[in-house]
């Protein structure tokens, strides 16, 4: 029976096992298919395209989703780049933002270094930029360059400017007077606040509500706001709050041939405000490596101030108030990416910037912190080879087992949101756009220039016959607008009367790292016995 039951069911269970086989088969291919035909229909959207994804980039939207058509517009639009890294990202009209966030910032670099500094603000919330430009970046291409760019204004160091300056009511008063009239560091230090008063009146005419003073080597860190955005980190802060510190990281570099620190440097050096106290004084000898304070350069961070009446500079990394002492917090994650000595070239340009004596005498009265005397020192007197080696020793972290060490820990710390926008910028063309834009902007300028020329050799062109049109005092009412930015509070230097000391600050000058009292004897006999830890820094 077992046989005979075998052979009559073996074919049809050959069978089926056969259809099932084919079913199985044959299904997926189905599928395959029926999306490959919806998808070339266009009725689905595959994620992994990007150029067809419609959303966003989170907090840069104007309201509205582009188009694939509208997203290449803004791509090849000179005048108004969008955010390379996906065609729906775009900058928001300066108009339809809020807050409104003014950066101003005094720089007499070139166009490699301010092109991605300005643009990666943009991308993360700035709307307006005013710029105090010498040197290299007062050039008429760089300026046509960033002239060029909406949102952005720029201002030369001229003859008509420092005239003004020398008319502030700053020079009357007693909170920046220990700076006044001294070389390199000090007369920048000066420079930067004079700079600051002016583009307050700037930043509100431009409707701003906040105001921050940054170099070109500096970057925020909007590290804990939602989407990466200045704007969200802004709109949080209460509306009691009139002055936001950003404590600054400093950059740790890990080569010595570094040639773009914001696409390069990676790996930080968190400020004391964001690690514990356990941690910063018990690494404390390890993360300075032998230089004489914690940070290279400074490390009490940079404010923004809310824009309000009476708002004054404090020097370049402060604000404050004249009729009432302003509220201020700390970010307790945000932060300024300061590229210091990013560069081996960092140490010559200083260098060529001051004309100090290089002995340990003379470059007290040039430069604040004691790094900087000694970077001078060093660049003045070493050769190539010296230089290189005192720049290896000191600023470059080349201990790789020390550097994870200080990474587990969470001393140091690894941040690539900047590379990672810079690096998109430049791959989708923003900054040869610019280029392009500001060449176009410099063509109209001559273009223009020759024209008034060849009409003010014409004969009828003449002060009898301009009197008869009534047009010889064309020039008052753009004299009257300028006039407004010299006014600051309302009045000039000789109509203020000086504040009193014991209600002034003095002003927030770049400092280390603090030592706190309470703890400067566990400083000086576990970690360093060798050395006097009062010469250190400040509190």
């Amino acid at each position: 029976m077992a046989g005979i039951y075998a052979s009559s069911h073996g074919p049809r269970q050959s069978v089926l096992t056969s259809r099932m086989l084919y079913i199985l088969t044959a299904l997926p291919l189905c599928l395959a298919a029926f999306a490959f035909v919806l998808q070339w229909k266009g009725d689905i959207s595959d994620p992994t395209r990007l150029g067809r994804e419609k959303s966003k980039f989170p907090g840069m939207g104007v309201g509205r989703s582009l188009t694939d058509t509208d997203c290449m517009h803004q791509i090849h639009r000179s005048n108004t780049p969008s955010f390379p890294h996906h065609p729906g990202w775009q900058y928001a009209a300066a108009d339809h933002v809020s807050p409104k966030i003014c950066i101003t910032g005094s720089t007499s670099g070139g166009l490699e270094q301010i092109l991605p500094w300005l643009y990666y603000h943009r991308v993360i919330g700035a709307s307006h930029f005013v710029l105090f430009v010498e040197g290299k970046a007062a050039s008429a291409n760089v300026s046509a360059v960033l002239e060029s760019i909406p949102g952005v204004r720029v201002v030369p160091r001229t003859k008509e400017l420092e005239e003004k300056q020398a008319r502030s009511r700053i020079w009357n008063e007693t909170w920046l007077s220990s700076f006044f009239f001294r070389p390199c560091n000090y007369e920048l230090f000066v420079k930067q606040s004079l700079n600051m008063e002016m583009a307050i009146v700037m930043a509100r005419e431009a409707g701003a509500d906040w105001i921050i003073h940054l170099d070109t080597d500096e970057l925020l860190h909007p590290a804990g706001a939602p989407e990466y955005s200045l704007r969200r980190l802004f709109s949080d802060v209460a509306s009691d709050v009139d002055m936001v510190v950003f404590p600054n990281y400093e950059s740790s570099v890990e080569r010595d041939d570094i040639t773009d620190p914001f696409t390069e440097v990676t790996m930080f050096k968190k400020n004391y405000d964001h690690l514990t106290k356990e941690t910063y004084f018990g690494l404390y000898r390890e993360a300075t490596r032998g230089n004489p304070n914690y940070f290279l350069t400074y490390g009490n961070g940079k404010a923004a101030a809310r824009m309000q009446d009476h708002l004054r500079p404090n020097g370049a990394h402060r604000w404050h108030n004249y009729v009432k002492f302003p509220r201020e917090i700390k970010l307790d994650e945000a932060a300024v990416l300061h590229y210091t000595y990013a560069k081996f070239s960092d140490l010559t340009s200083r260098r060529d910037r001051c004309g100090c004596n290089p002995t340990k005498e003379d470059v007290k009265r040039c430069f604040m912190l004691e790094f900087d005397r000694d970077a001078f020192i060093i660049a003045s007197t070493g050769s190539e080879e010296e230089m290189r080696r005192w720049y290896r020793e000191h600023v470059v972290w080349t201990d790789k087992e020390l550097n994870l060490k200080l990474l587990r820990k969470g001393l140091l710390t690894r941040i690539y949101a900047p590379q990672i926008i810079v690096q998109g910028l430049r791959q989708r063309g923003t900054f040869n756009d610019s280029l392009a834009a500001g060449h176009d902007v410099l063509e109209q300028k001559r273009v223009k220039e020759a024209f008034l020329l060849s009409v003010k050799r014409l004969p009828e062109y003449n002060s009898s016959f301009l009197a008869s049109k009534g047009k010889v005092n064309h020039g008052i009412k753009e004299e009257k607008l300028k006039q407004k930015l010299l006014d600051v509070e309302g009045a000039g230097s000789t109509a203020r009367r000086p504040l009193s000391v014991s209600n002034t600050p003095s002003a927030i000058s770049p400092a280390s790292s603090p030592i706190p009292n309470s703890l400067l004897n566990y400083l000086h006999s576990v970690l360093r016995p060798d050395i006097d830890v009062f010469s250190l820094s400040e509190w």
